[in-house]
């Protein structure tokens, strides 16, 4: 493990103050049938958002509505959705129905995705990701403040109004890793989510950003196995990263990053049809940025990096550990431990409603 900084910034303040807390769905080893008490404790335990992504689980709503009926309040995203693989009206009706039932915001995340969740898995083809991304994007927000929107866009043509608007709007986010989505995101939508990126990288996202209105978000997703067991911890990293590391998108975007060389030799075997020799090839480094893992203190410490002044929420993704399979009991223990302090404890009493 690379060594890790506190839980301060270079001012020394809290580094988690203002910051919302998430958890994505399903947590670690539970069932979606195991996961009631769990999410009625979010709150006690300093989570105020919930999240899910979509690839080759669980879908990314089911886990969601669950959350809302169990515990009314809780904030829920989603980090992403493929534009290409639902309608745009039923992602619109989707979203507002989910406001209504938690009786609070809901972060409709959607991205352009990868062609293995969007052809591989639903046969529908990834030509002009972008256009899909912006059209949706456009839709949706003009379908949230309440019009009745006839409009024929580039990838799709619609006529469609909510039938009964839902108590809170809904936000819509856009999965961004370089300038041109993360453009998009902030000047035409409610902002972004990004991930598999370092804590140092955070700021050229901010920067490459550009200005931003007021409310507008910037969720940052950190995939966390709280373990000091690293062969397991790494290994678990190299499963997912040499995978998505060679997804076009994210190829491009740790180019951008100026990563492609540490990359070149997982590249190379990707290529070559080896997907295990791509994820051995991974340098720990690499592993070591990108996935944190450690005791929880340690990886609360490594999260605490990813805070800056530009980031309004953060997403964990905390994946099986030998530590949580032998006793799943300690996992509100875990998730309490890898919060920075000093978020709200509970954020849904805040007296702004923020």
């Amino acid at each position: 493990m690379s060594t890790r900084r506190d839980a301060t910034d270079d001012t020394g303040r809290d580094a988690g103050a203002g910051v919302r807390w998430g958890v994505t769905l399903p947590l670690a080893g539970l069932g979606l049938h195991q996961h009631r008490e769990i999410v009625e404790a979010l709150p006690s335990l300093g989570y105020g958002d919930v999240w899910t992504g979509e690839g080759g689980g669980y879908d990314g709503l089911t886990a969601l509505t669950a959350a809302l009926a169990w515990s009314p309040g809780l904030r829920a995203g989603t980090g992403v959705l493929p534009a290409q693989t639902r309608g745009p009206g039923v992602l619109a009706q989707t979203a507002a129905s989910m406001a209504e039932l938690g009786q609070a915001e809901v972060l409709l995340g959607i991205g352009s995705s990868v062609p293995a969740h969007v052809t591989a898995l639903n046969g529908r083809p990834h030509a002009r990701p972008y256009a899909h991304v912006r059209d949706l994007l456009r839709f949706l927000r003009r379908a949230f403040d309440g019009e009745h929107v006839v409009e024929t866009y580039e990838t799709f043509s619609i006529d469609f109004a909510l039938r009964q608007r839902p108590p809170v709007r809904p936000k819509v986010i856009v999965g961004a890793l370089r300038p041109g989505m993360l453009k998009l995101a902030f000047t035409e939508g409610d902002g972004a989510i990004t991930n598999v990126l370092a804590a140092h990288e955070v700021p050229r996202i901010v920067e490459a950003a550009g200005p931003r209105a007021e409310g507008r978000e910037l969720v940052v997703k950190i995939f966390v196995t709280p373990t000091e067991d690293a062969g397991h911890a790494r290994a678990a990293g190299r499963a997912f990263l040499g995978w998505i590391l060679n997804q076009p998108p994210y190829r491009a975007f740790h180019d951008w990053l100026g990563r492609g060389e540490e990359l070149a030799a997982s590249r190379a075997a990707w290529d070559a049809g080896d997907r295990r020799g791509a994820a051995e090839a991974l340098p720990d480094s690499v592993v070591d940025e990108l996935w944190v893992h450690g005791s929880p203190e340690e990886c609360r410490a490594h999260i605490a990096r990813y805070i800056h002044p530009g980031v309004t929420a953060v997403e964990l993704h905390v994946t099986r550990t030998p530590e949580l399979s032998a006793a799943p009991h300690t996992l509100p223990e875990v998730l309490a431990a890898l919060r920075v302090p000093d978020a709200p404890a509970d954020p849904r009493s805040r007296a702004d409603g923020s």
